[in-house]
């Protein structure tokens, strides 16, 4: 009930034993063909019930999954805000699917990934100040959220303190003040970045030191689970075209 742990349960192998997610999760194409069960808080529960899961994973934010904890079904609560969560993630999901093994593999490819994404960031902008906007705002990937800690490991520094927690609620006084040398986020919202008071006077707009995404590459970014690093590969390349810009 979480388009991460969806993704998660497919790279670990649950394959048809899959027989419902919720209503986002949109990765790997089968899934299409799967019913679609609501969100967070509006899971639906009694269609839940009719296809009488054996196990059923969802966010431990999901209210909604008391309704059916108390129907008598198995219900495994996951956080995934960092990169240890993901890990957790992986290796307790692939155990309870039989695969136990899985969970390390899948998070030694992620890192191997992870770690070339980072040989191809350029020099120039390792140690840069980065603002990755989630959605249009006002919430930020912060330093401790898993998309803080992917942009660490390329070198990037985050205008969001540790303190703050993983996706603060930024006023976004507070980003122009800031001054992030890069804004990453969702592509739909980068043109509208001039018009917001006061963000014509970041240097990161006016000179378009932008990385924005479509929907499905941010999508993938925003979700901590088996595509991380190739979420990482993105940025990575985003990053890359803009220290060619620099340069010339």
């Amino acid at each position: 009930m979480l388009p991460s742990l969806t993704e998660t349960a497919w790279v670990l192998g649950v394959d048809s034993r899959l027989v419902g997610v919720d209503r986002y999760s949109n990765w790997p194409a089968e899934v299409a063909k799967l019913p679609h069960l609501g969100g967070l808080d509006d899971a639906q529960i009694e269609a839940i019930a009719a296809l009488k899961p054996d196990l059923i994973l969802a966010s431990t934010s999901s209210r909604a999954m008391e309704r059916l904890e108390a129907l008598g079904f198995s219900v495994v609560r996951l956080k995934s805000e960092s990169h240890a969560d993901v890990r957790r993630t992986l290796d307790l999901v692939a155990r309870l699917l039989g695969n136990p093994d899985e969970g390390a593999r899948v998070w030694a490819r992620l890192a191997r990934e992870i770690d070339a994404a980072a040989g191809r960031v350029p020099a120039s902008l390792r140690g840069r100040r980065v603002y990755f906007e989630i959605g249009g705002g006002p919430y930020a990937a912060g330093t401790t959220s898993f998309i803080g800690e992917t942009l660490a490991r390329l070198g990037l520094a985050n205008i969001a303190p540790p303190d703050l927690g993983p996706f603060p609620k930024l006023n976004p006084e507070y980003v122009v003040r800031a001054k992030p040398d890069l804004i990453m986020g969702v592509q739909r919202e980068q043109s509208a970045l001039m018009a917001r008071p006061g963000w014509n006077a970041l240097a990161a707009v006016r000179e378009r030191r932008l990385c924005g995404f479509e929907t499905p590459q941010y999508e993938m970014l925003i979700r901590p689970g088996p595509r991380m690093g190739e979420a990482a590969g993105l940025l990575a390349d985003c990053l890359a075209r803009l220290g060619t810009t620099a340069t010339r």
